[in-house]
C-alpha cells in the first residue's frame, strides 16, 4: 500500500474515501482511531493508503475531483 494523502480534515478524507469506494479502489485509512490517544483534538493527521496496483487510478480520480492539493508527491 502507498500513502496518497495525509490530512486532519476528516470531511475531505471522508469524501476521498467515498469516491474511492464508488470506484472500487482498494484503500484504507490509517490512524483513524488515533484520537483516543490524542484526546480527540484532531492534531494528528490520518493517512489515506491505496493498494499499489490502484495508485495511478486513485491519483487520477482524486486529481480530477479537485483534490490534487491534498495528495502527497508521487515520489
Amino acid at each position: 500500500m502507498k500513502e496518497l494523502a495525509r490530512t486532519n480534515d476528516v470531511v475531505l478524507l471522508g469524501a476521498m474515501e467515498a469516491l474511492l469506494v464508488a470506484a472500487d479502489i482498494g484503500h484504507m485509512v490509517a490512524d483513524a482511531h488515533i484520537s483516543a490517544l490524542e484526546g480527540s483534538i484532531g492534531i494528528l493527521p490520518r493517512r489515506l493508503l491505496v493498494v499499489d496496483d490502484d495508485v495511478p487510478r486513485a491519483r487520477r480520480l482524486l486529481t480530477d475531483a479537485g483534490w490534487a492539493y491534498a495528495l502527497l508527491d508521487a515520489g
